[in-house]
């Protein structure tokens, strides 16, 4: 089991998203790498805590290896685009990939200079170990399974079918 961390913009649809995924053993949203213990959503959307909203994700690599956890997270996001994704706005809903182990850190390196050929702006997901997690509120926690018809600006059909969890 290892862990990875991705601010992608508004948290709901990065976790929507990864808990579709085949070998996603668990997610929860959060508020990372800020200056503030254990911040609540109006702090963070103050933009005085320095916190990304994000998506901790748990995933069992045996069957979902870093690459492609990174494959289908840059495929959700737009990595040109500094403090914005969809229609939200502000430093907290920057891009990020924030990593638990330090041994993941080449990959990621290596897999953003890859990427970065198709695009004709610079990438500015920062690459950062993931210094803190904070849980959000419960009400945040797998928020559109709970709200279907809740905002969201991802694309769930990017996910190709041979990519979902099997069914339970």
């Amino acid at each position: 089991m290892k862990t990875i961390t991705l601010a992608g913009g508004c948290f709901w649809g990065i976790e929507a998203y990864f808990k579709r995924v085949r070998g996603v053993v668990h997610t929860s949203v959060g508020y990372s790498n800020g200056t503030k213990e254990n911040p609540d959503y109006k702090e963070v959307c103050s933009g005085k805590t320095g916190h990304a909203e994000v998506c901790k994700i748990d995933y069992d690599d045996s069957i979902l290896p870093l690459d492609k956890i990174l494959d289908h997270f840059f495929r959700l996001i737009d990595p040109t685009v500094l403090n914005r994704q969809g229609n939200d706005t502000g430093t907290q809903y920057r891009t990020g990939v924030y990593y638990s182990s330090d041994d993941d850190l080449p990959e990621i390196k290596e897999f953003v200079k890859s990427i970065a050929k198709k695009y004709s702006s610079e990438i500015v997901t920062e690459i950062e170990p993931l210094h803190n997690f904070f849980p959000a509120e419960d009400y945040h926690q797998e928020y559109l399974e709970k709200n279907p018809s809740g905002y969201c600006h991802i694309n769930f059909s990017l996910l190709k079918d041979e990519e979902k969890q099997d069914p339970v």
